[in-house]
């Protein structure tokens, strides 16, 4: 298998679609390059989600991947087209994803064999299974065995990495010195949403009172991070806090101008969704509120996290509402528990 590699002087890339989830297979670039050299690749992306492997050294190329109707797929077809792959990988482990790499001309398709794709891949491991279903793993290690079954060799200690240009420095600077933070200033990130659904999210008025327990702890700024359609999200948090917050829900930072946003954090406070897998990308501490998802999928790289989570008898379920209506996965996470978190991993001279 590796011979039929090294002979591919293209390779497209189908990453995944959540955040975390492409983060989370950074290392896999890293590992592909360091195995291939002189092979371009190409990495194919939600175009929403560009911007957060914008400047990665291990790729060649990042292209927009809109293949949800037939005119996305004809441009995607183009794009691609300009790079003549021989051979794709699949990250993803719908059989969408590799009827796109088909329909794009691309010959050999490499991937898990999952669902239908896996009569019509040219090669690729089976899921490992639990009880008639593919078992939790931690995902950069499902990723990372695609490379092993391709015959490549792993780094040594595979880490999440992202990548800021010098004209992405500056304006993530202009940003904040807009934000009124200064470069001694302790900057605390606050990261309310989850574009999962409400499950993931905890409540606003925790939140709320975690914000005014920093502020009457600590001499900070507190920056909230605010996504798409979560600007409700924010305007609760904000009304019902008494601290002074920073809202950024007005600027809308995109996935790109988040990185050096969240690299300036001192810590950040998250639901478990794409900004924690930032954190860990840039070394930054970060304490994770984690309610309805598995805990097995993000267990690597977790060195400076702390993952807050209640084991209940209903979790995880990985819905995305509250099959309940209790949330309670959520709700036993008190703001004292999150604030006590924060305590043990900020300098106690910040005050």
């Amino acid at each position: 298998m590796l011979s039929t590699l090294k002979s591919v002087r293209n390779l497209a890339i189908h990453c995944p679609n959540w955040v975390g989830d492409i983060v989370m297979a950074t290392p896999v670039f890293q590992c592909l390059k360091e195995n291939l050299p002189d092979t371009r690749l190409i990495l194919c992306v939600r175009p929403y989600a560009t911007g957060i492997l914008a400047d990665n050294p291990h790729v060649d190329a990042v292209l927009g991947c809109d293949d949800k109707s037939i005119s996305g797929l004809k441009e995607f077809r183009c794009a691609i087209g300009h790079y003549n792959p021989e051979a794709g990988l699949l990250l993803t482990n719908t059989t969408h994803s590799f009827i796109t790499f088909k329909v794009a001309g691309i010959a050999k398709i490499y991937g898990y064999k999952r669902n239908w794709r896996k009569y019509f891949l040219s090669g690729g491991p089976a899921p490992q299974m639990l009880n008639g279903k593919v078992a939790p793993e931690p995902m950069q290690d499902y990723y990372l065995k695609l490379c092993e079954f391709l015959g490549l060799v792993l780094p040594q200690n595979p880490q999440p990495r992202l990548f800021i240009s010098d004209k992405l420095l500056r304006h993530g600077n202009d940003l904040l010195q807009a934000y009124g933070i200064g470069e001694s200033d302790l900057l605390i990130g606050i990261n309310p949403g989850a574009s999962f659904g409400s499950s993931k999210c905890w409540p606003s008025p925790y939140f709320a009172k975690l914000c005014d327990m920093l502020h009457d702890r600590y001499t900070c700024k507190i920056l909230l991070l605010v996504g798409p359609a979560e600007e409700d999200i924010a305007r609760n948090i904000v009304d019902q806090s008494s601290a002074k917050i920073i809202n950024t829900a007005g600027d809308k930072l995109d996935l790109e101008e988040l990185k050096p946003v969240i690299k300036r954090c001192n810590i950040l406070v998250t639901n478990d969704t794409g900004p924690r897998h930032y954190a860990a990308a840039f070394d930054i501490p970060n304490i994770v509120l984690m309610g309805p998802t598995n805990p097995i999928y993000t267990a690597r790289n977790t060195e400076r996290s702390v993952v807050l989570r209640k084991e209940l008898a209903c979790s995880p379920c990985h819905k995305k509402t509250c099959p309940f209506d209790h949330h309670s996965c959520m709700k036993e996470l008190t703001p004292e528990l999150v604030f006590g978190e924060v305590a043990k991993l900020l300098p106690r001279d910040r005050n």
